[in-house]
C-alpha cells in the first residue's frame, strides 16, 4: 500500500468545502477577501483546538485565564507601539501594478509571483499601518477613533495587577487569553494560513528579571511537548531563531511547520522583557511593580510570550494527519482511502453511529444508541448508502470510531465497532461502549 501526504493546499479546501469544515465567507456574494467561515465539522474541530491549548496552559498550577475586551483605550496602542510602528512595507510593480510587501521582494521574484510580470521597476517603499480603525460614540471624528485590536497580548499587560491581586498568585506566573483579533494584511492567502480575521492563542508568562531566560527555553521545550502530544510529526517541525528582533524583543524563535507551500511560522516564543509593563506604566501613570514579598523588592517582571493563531494550528493538523491510502487489488485496479488520522481529542466526533438497515428494528436502536454515547462524546449518525460508503465518509472526516448496529444486535445487545486507522472491528456490548470507547480514546 502507497501513502500519499497533502502536497497541496487546495486538497484540503476541497475536502473542507466539500465536508463542511471551512467554506468562504460571504460566498453567495462572491466571498470576502480571506474572510472564511467555520461550518459544522469545522466549528467542532476548532473548538477541540482551542479546548487543547486551553486546558495545556490553564490546568497548570501558575496559569490564569482572560477574555479581554476587542476594543480598548486607543492609548493601548500608542503605548504598545501599534500605532507609530505597526505597519507593512509596502512596494507596487509599476508595469503590471501589482501591489506587495517589500521585505518579500526577493523571494516573490524568485519563485516569480509576483509581481506577477517578474517586473524589477519596483516603486519606492511606503508604509501602510495594519491596524483596522473604527469610531466608538456618535461622531466620526479623530477624538472618537478606537482600534480593532491587532493582538490580544495588550489585555494580558494591563491586566496584570489586576490578574495578579485577584487571583494571588506569586511570579512567575502566566496569563493566557483566546480571542479574535484583526490585521489589513496586504497579502493574505493560503487558505485560513493568513487571513484579515483569526483567533489567537496567546500566554504572557512573567517571571523576575535574570530568570527569563531559563524560562524561555523551558517554554520552547513545553509548546514542543504539546506538538507531539496532538501528533505533529516530527519532520514537519522546526525551530527558527530571529536574527532581527522586534523592538520589544531580547529573544524570539518560531516554530515553522512544513506546510504544502513550504515551512512557515506556526508559533512564536518572544522574551519581551520588561517593555510592555514598562510603557503601559509609563503612558497610564499607574505602577505596575509586583513586589516580591519575600525578598522585600520591587521590580518590573519580564515577559515569556508563547502566541499561535488557533486558524493556522487548525491547518496544521489538517495537513499533517491527511493521507490517502493507495491500494491495488490483484487485478490492478487502484483503491483510494483518504484518511484525516487527527488526534481524538481534536477530533470533530468520536464516534459515528451506522445502523446496517433503515428498518424500524435497527433504527430505533442504534437512535438510542446514539443518545446514550452523545452522554460522554460527540456523536453523528449516519444511515444513508452502503456501509462501505459510510465507513469511508467517517474516515475522511477523522472520526475516530464507527459503530455498526445490525440484526444482530437485536438479540445479542452487542455492536461492531471499527478503528479508524486500522479498519480493525471488535464486537462489543451497548451497554459497555461508553467505557469501552473512553479507554480507547486515552490509549492514542
Amino acid at each position: 500500500m502507497k501513502i500519499k501526504h497533502c502536497e497541496d493546499l487546495n486538497t484540503l479546501v476541497s475536502l473542507s468545502k466539500r465536508r463542511g469544515f471551512v467554506f468562504q465567507s460571504s460566498e453567495i456574494y462572491g466571498g470576502l477577501g480571506s474572510c472564511w467561515d467555520y461550518g459544522p465539522l469545522g466549528s467542532l474541530m476548532k473548538l477541540n483546538v482551542k479546548r487543547a491549548w486551553w486546558n495545556a496552559m490553564t490546568r497548570r498550577p501558575d496559569i490564569v485565564g482572560l477574555d479581554a475586551a476587542i476594543l480598548m483605550h486607543p492609548t493601548v496602542w500608542k503605548a504598545s507601539g501599534h500605532v507609530d510602528g505597526f505597519s507593512d512595507p509596502l512596494v507596487d510593480c509599476k508595469a503590471c501594478k501589482t501591489r506587495f510587501r517589500a521585505d518579500n521582494t526577493e523571494s516573490y521574484l524568485l519563485r516569480k509571483e509576483c509581481p506577477q510580470c517578474g517586473s524589477q521597476n519596483l516603486s519606492e517603499e511606503r508604509n501602510f499601518n495594519l491596524m483596522f480603525k473604527t469610531h466608538m460614540g456618535p461622531l466620526e471624528d479623530s477624538a472618537s477613533v478606537v482600534y480593532l485590536r491587532p493582538e490580544t497580548a495588550q489585555g494580558h499587560f494591563v491586566n496584570f495587577m489586576n490578574c495578579q491581586q485577584s487571583s494571588r498568585y506569586k511570579i512567575p506566573f502566566g496569563i493566557a487569553a483566546i480571542g479574535k483579533s484583526f490585521r489589513n494584511e496586504i497579502t493574505p492567502g493560503n487558505f485560513i494560513f493568513r487571513t484579515r480575521e483569526f483567533e489567537q492563542m496567546e500566554m504572557q508568562y512573567f517571571v523576575k528579571p535574570g530568570t527569563d531566560e531559563k524560562f524561555f527555553n523551558e517554554w520552547k521545550e513545553t509548546r514542543h511537548n504539546f506538538y507531539m502530544k496532538y501528533g505533529i510529526k516530527a519532520e514537519n517541525l522546526r525551530f527558527h531563531d530571529h536574527e532581527k528582533l522586534a523592538h520589544y524583543a531580547r529573544a524570539a524563535t518560531d516554530f515553522e511547520y512544513k506546510f504544502p507551500m513550504g515551512f512557515s511560522e506556526l508559533e512564536g516564543i518572544h522574551n519581551r522583557a520588561d517593555f510592555d509593563l514598562t510603557q503601559h506604566s509609563s503612558f497610564s501613570g499607574k505602577s505596575l511593580e509586583y513586589f516580591d514579598e519575600a525578598n522585600k523588592e520591587k521590580y518590573i517582571p519580564y515577559v515569556i510570550e508563547t502566541a499561535v493563531g488557533c486558524d493556522r494550528l487548525f491547518l496544521a493538523f489538517m495537513c499533517d494527519a491527511y493521507r490517502e491510502e493507495i491500494s491495488t487489488d490483484e487485478a490492478g485496479k487502484e483503491d483510494t482511502r483518504i484518511v484525516l488520522g487527527l488526534h481524538p481529542e481534536l477530533a470533530p466526533y468520536k464516534v459515528a453511529v451506522l445502523p446496517l438497515s433503515k428498518k424500524e428494528e435497527l433504527s430505533s436502536i442504534a437512535g438510542k444508541l446514539r443518545n446514550q454515547l452523545a452522554e460522554d462524546f460527540d456523536v453523528t449518525y449516519d444511515e444513508a448508502a452502503s456501509i462501505g460508503k459510510r465507513y469511508r465518509r467517517q474516515d475522511e472526516i477523522g472520526t475516530p470510531f464507527c459503530v455498526t448496529v445490525d440484526f444482530d444486535t437485536i438479540n445479542d445487545q452487542a455492536v461492531t465497532v471499527r478503528h479508524r486507522d486500522t479498519m480493525v472491528q471488535e464486537r462489543i456490548a451497548m451497554s459497555q461502549l461508553n467505557t469501552y470507547i473512553t479507554t480507547k480514546l486515552k490509549s492514542f
